[in-house]
């Protein structure tokens, strides 16, 4: 299960760029939902 510095180092940056994504999706989603509801209540 030893794994290789570069490895981890890769592993890191894929997880940050992920985290990142989801993080900006769910604001994303969060105002295309509230702009949704909106239309439907008008």
């Amino acid at each position: 299960m030893a794994e290789k510095a570069g490895d981890f180092k890769a592993h890191e940056g894929t997880y940050g760029g992920f985290i990142g994504l989801m993080k900006y999706g769910a604001i994303a989603s969060f105002i295309v939902a509230a702009i949704v509801v909106l239309l439907i209540a008008s």
